[in-house]
């Protein structure tokens, strides 16, 4: 190497190599100092995988504290493919224990994703059992699950919740924003390589909880209702059936029965129609129970008086080329034994004396053709037509309770304002809302609709509808030491195959209140093609008075205790 010369070739690939180590220099004090801050946050997203987990469900309770429904934690089983050695091994040790079909657990196992849900919300046992089994690639967290350790208890009321602790129908769902607590989150840890390593602990935000509920249902009366109500379909041989109990003077729902009931617990294999709340959703034609409202509009607006003598027709009578039939031949009689006995051809004439007009706006002031605006998903406003699409027929079959389509909730609502002076009241199911910590963060107070009646007019068609029950139709409703008012209703239903009414299929009810002389509750029964002797008298009736006499010696009612009556605004 002696005498060597540097050439000018040299001299380029010497300044080269300066200037590369230069660029090396700068990236390295670019990386370790001016982006040092955003490339650690960077390098910590590559390390780190989020998985969302739903916060603490609000507890729902009735109107003494009795819980409902609540959150239980239940183990979830999760994997990490990419640390998998043999989906097909894992998965085939898993199936028995998660009773899931190994081929879909396989499936979940070979995606190239750090984090998969093996089966969510497991029982604990199977918990115990996977965490026994230390699988590598497979990990369990707590999550919380819904309960209803009441089982089929109020289950068209609470409704249900889903797997993501969404609600979903029922309170659930009407109170998702309250109920539903915050989202928490699960941090996997990952290595150099990128594969998901399991935390030895769970990195985890607090979440703040949902908010609890509070009822206006009473368990006691709740498990009476649906005792009772059950006990009457099963009977009956019937369909299905709907009861429900409120307060005239407040709104309050003390208890809403749907028959047959459903396990919230367990929905998965449930069709819709076993969870629909058919006291809010299903409309039906009323039959003689639309009556109390008719004949309410007749004296309110002075068509008649209870003393009014109509003529029966001994029986029968033609109205534009339809005969209307009564059960009874009668002659001449009062306008309350039109209502006791159940006239067809009286309440008919009574209606045609009213006019479409009036008859239309009476319907519209207890409630009917809208919805009750109760605090539940699902209501249905039923079916009244406006009078310019009535027949020559309508107002005639109207005020017998056809041509007109009602849900319970609605029926039972119109008969509670006759109770309460005439005053139509919004029914709810929530009267309170509290935090987790139990701060009051709103009460529900009642809520007037409009006056319906006058006071004197309901207190006149409260002594008519007492007729009902001690001389007229409705005397399997009566209760022992108590004077009840109330309306049965018989209605065929119609026939999809033919269009007309089925001489087969019948709708039976009874709506009242107790006692008649300062109200306490207000009731109706809806038992739904019962089969034999189908008549609202002989079906509904009895079980209004069977709850109806457990009930009030459950909250001690006297039969002559006074009550603070709802005025109109």
């Amino acid at each position: 190497m002696a005498g060597f010369v540097p050439s000018g070739r040299h001299y380029i690939l010497l300044l080269l190599l300066l200037c590369g180590f230069g660029l090396v220099l700068f990236r390295l004090v670019t990386l370790q100092v001016w982006q040092a801050a955003e490339l650690s946050v960077k390098a910590d997203r590559q390390h780190r995988k989020t998985v969302s987990l739903e916060g603490a469900r609000g507890t729902i309770v009735d109107r003494h504290g009795k819980v409902l429904a609540m959150n239980v934690e239940v183990p979830s089983a999760f994997g990490v493919p990419t640390t998998l050695d043999s989906p097909t091994k894992t998965a085939r040790v898993l199936a028995p224990v998660l009773q899931v079909r190994s081929e879909e657990l396989e499936r979940k196992l070979r995606q190239a994703r750090s984090f998969v849900w093996l089966a969510r919300k497991l029982d604990p046992e199977q918990g115990r059992r996977l965490e026994r089994l230390s699988l590598d690639g497979v990990g369990v967290v707590m999550e919380g699950r819904r309960f209803y350790p009441k089982g089929p208890f109020l289950s068209h009321v609470l409704g249900f919740a889903g797997m993501d602790g969404e609600g979903l129908e029922g309170v659930e769902h009407r109170y998702e924003s309250y109920l539903r607590g915050e989202k928490r989150m699960m941090v996997l840890q990952r290595d150099a390589l990128g594969r998901s390593v399991f935390p030895t602990d769970l990195t985890e935000r607090n979440p703040t909880p949902g908010h609890n509920l509070a009822l206006t249902i009473d368990e006691v009366i709740q498990y009476i209702t649906e005792r009772e109500l059950e006990d009457a379909v099963t009977r009956a041989q019937a369909k299905s059936g709907t009861m429900i109990v409120l307060e005239p003077q407040t709104g309050a729902v003390l208890a809403m029965a749907v028959s047959p009931r459903f396990d919230p617990n367990v929905v998965s294999n449930l069709s819709p129609d076993r969870w629909r709340n058919k006291a809010l959703t299903d409309a039906y034609e009323p039959g003689s129970t639309l009556k109390a409202v008719m004949a309410a509009a007749a004296i309110e607006e002075r068509v008649v008086k209870p003393n009014t003598m109509v003529f029966g027709e001994h029986g029968r009578m033609t109205v534009a080329n339809t005969v209307i039939h009564d059960h009874e031949k009668l002659g001449w009689v009062s306008f309350a034994q039109v209502i006791q006995k159940s006239s067809n051809i009286g309440a008919a004439k009574t209606g045609m004396a009213l006019g479409e007009q009036r008859l239309y706006r009476y319907l519209h002031a207890f409630g009917f053709g809208q919805k009750t605006e109760i605090d539940l998903p699902g209501e249905g406003a039923g079916l009244v037509k406006h009078p310019k699409d009535w027949g020559r027929r309508s107002v005639a079959s109207i005020s017998i309770g056809q041509e007109i389509g009602v849900t319970p909730i609605q029926m039972v609502s119109a008969i509670a304002a006759l109770a309460n002076e005439g005053v139509l009241m919004r029914p709810y199911v929530v009267s309170e809302i509290r935090s987790s910590e139990g701060q009051l963060l709103k009460t529900v107070s009642p809520q007037v609709r409009r006056r319906a009646v006058s006071p004197e007019t309901a207190h006149t068609m409260t002594k008519i509808l007492e007729g009902v029950v001690t001389d007229g139709t409705g005397a399997k409703a009566a209760i022992p030491n108590f004077r009840v008012a109330g309306k049965t209703g018989t209605a065929q239903k119609i026939d999809p195959r033919t269009g007309s009414y089925s001489g087969s299929r019948f709708v039976t009810s009874f709506a009242g209140y107790v006692p008649a002389n300062s109200p306490r509750l207000a009731m109706i029964v809806v038992i739904d093609e019962p089969q034999g002797d189908a008549w609202g008298g002989t079906v509904a009736a009895p079980v209004f008075s069977r709850v109806g006499e457990q009930v009030l010696s459950y909250l001690g009612v006297g039969s002559h205790e006074p009550v603070t009556l709802a005025m109109a605004r």
